[in-house]
């Protein structure tokens, strides 16, 4: 039920423009920001933590601003999920840094993309998968109508998409050793496997090491971006930043540090719309208390 329930809701927004849907999500926001919820703990918790040095109402508000940009990137997901190539262009208006791209691609190594959870990250993949090759790492949903139609929408415009286990990775570096672009969302929790220890906003976070060792092996240059969820007119400025150095250095610890140096670097530049309610800081290292 549940299932059938979460595919026809996408559907729903997929049928009503995009100022609409934010229209509605940002209605939605405001409702639900009134009750408490595991999620808005969350994300008081997170922004709590990452911004001490922020006065409680400067807190206040930007938990406030975070939870409504949250339910706007749910509501916008029936648009992202469904548009044509066409509502594609007029929805990306700027794009900066792609020249970053070109620069590496004409390496031969392949590109590793950095996509933290920031802004509209789901409009990433369609965007690069209609100009380079793409293989993109894939966790079904939890429910299955709705993960065969995200899958189905993700792989719309060429993208392919590699499982996350052992075949997966093997599948994104084939697709590195044959110069195209991969994407990773850099800033999931890994729990304790794969993982290494460090800071992110000062706090320490189980880190994956999966994007600095593809790095290492393949020789592809990683590349940040993200996508700025643009007030008025409504769409996307799509940002490429270079990733700091040392980030695919065999040191796994230092590259870890370097990797969410990164992911902060991009954060810093839009805190309203990362998404706080995921728990980062869920794996604590050994004898240190849990934080949610």
């Amino acid at each position: 039920m549940r299932d059938t329930l979460a595919r026809l809701t996408i559907i729903f927004f997929s049928k009503l423009p995009l100022r609409a849907a934010y229209g509605l999500g940002s209605a939605l926001a405001y409702l639900s920001y009134l009750y408490p919820s595991k999620l808005k703990r969350t994300l008081k918790t997170n922004i709590g933590l990452c911004f001490p040095e922020l006065p409680p109402k400067h807190q206040a508000r930007l938990s406030r601003q975070s939870w409504v940009e949250m339910v706007k990137s749910i509501t916008e997901c029936g648009t992202l999920w469904t548009m044509d190539e066409n509502t594609l262009s007029k929805l990306i208006p700027k794009v900066s840094g792609e020249e970053l791209l070109t620069q590496a691609l004409s390496k031969g190594n392949g590109v590793i993309l950095a996509a933290p959870h920031l802004g509209a990250w789901e409009i990433i993949g369609p965007y690069c998968s209609l100009r380079y090759p793409m293989t993109c790492l894939y966790q079904p949903a939890r429910f299955p109508k709705l993960g065969e139609f995200i899958y189905t929408a993700r792989r719309r415009f060429g993208t392919t998409l590699a499982p996350t286990s052992n075949q997966g990775i093997r599948t994104m570096l084939k697709a590195l050793r044959n110069n195209e672009l991969t994407a990773i969302l850099p800033d999931q929790d890994p729990g304790n496997e794969g993982n290494v220890f460090a800071p992110f906003f000062g706090i320490k976070a189980s880190t994956m090491t999966l994007l600095p060792r593809l790095a290492k092996t393949s020789g592809a240059d990683i590349i940040f971006t993200y996508a700025e969820r643009l007030p008025k007119p409504y769409g996307f400025h799509i940002h490429f930043l270079p990733a700091p150095e040392d980030i695919a250095s065999a040191n796994l610890e230092q590259a870890a540090i370097q990797l969410n140096n990164g992911i902060e670097k991009c954060v810093r530049q839009l805190p309203t719309q990362y998404n706080w309610t995921y728990k980062r800081f869920k794996t604590r290292p050994p004898g240190e208390k849990k934080l949610y």
